[in-house]
């Protein structure tokens, strides 16, 4: 049964726990769907900061891929593949070996890599509210 929650921008530091909260310990994938400006990188940035990152988080846009360290030194990663084609690109990236890494993956735009998902994935859906406010849809 989906979730949803209506926040502000204001409050994605607070969302970001809460997802945190809401996914069990083995739903290691987690995609981040929604159009561009839905929020999905700023949501992204919050959660990577709630995990304890000292980094600079950035969006992978161009590297497709960020590692980064959580407060106990565990690596996860981030991941966008806007500027993908097609699953021969995902594939030619690594994409099966960071999904069965046992690590967390963060995954923007993951439509192209939808059946290499495992089935707990953690599903985030944005959306952009008729004011400055967001909405998130999970599972």
């Amino acid at each position: 049964m989906p979730n949803t929650i209506v926040y502000s921008l204001e409050e994605v530091e607070e969302i970001a726990k809460r997802l945190l909260k809401a996914a069990a310990p083995e739903q290691s994938i987690w995609t981040f769907t929604g159009e561009i400006g839905a929020g999905k990188t700023t949501l992204i940035k919050a959660i990577c900061r709630t995990l304890g990152s000292e980094e600079t988080i950035s969006s992978p846009t161009f590297s497709l891929v960020n590692e980064y360290e959580d407060q106990m030194g565990e690596t996860f990663y981030h991941m966008d593949l806007y500027r993908l084609n097609d699953v021969e690109e995902a594939l030619d990236i690594g994409i099966e070996e960071y999904l069965d890494s046992g690590r967390r993956c963060l995954i923007e735009w993951p439509g192209l890599i939808e059946h290499l998902l495992p089935e707990d994935t953690f599903r985030i859906k944005l959306e952009i509210g008729s004011d400055s406010s967001r909405k998130i849809i999970f599972l």
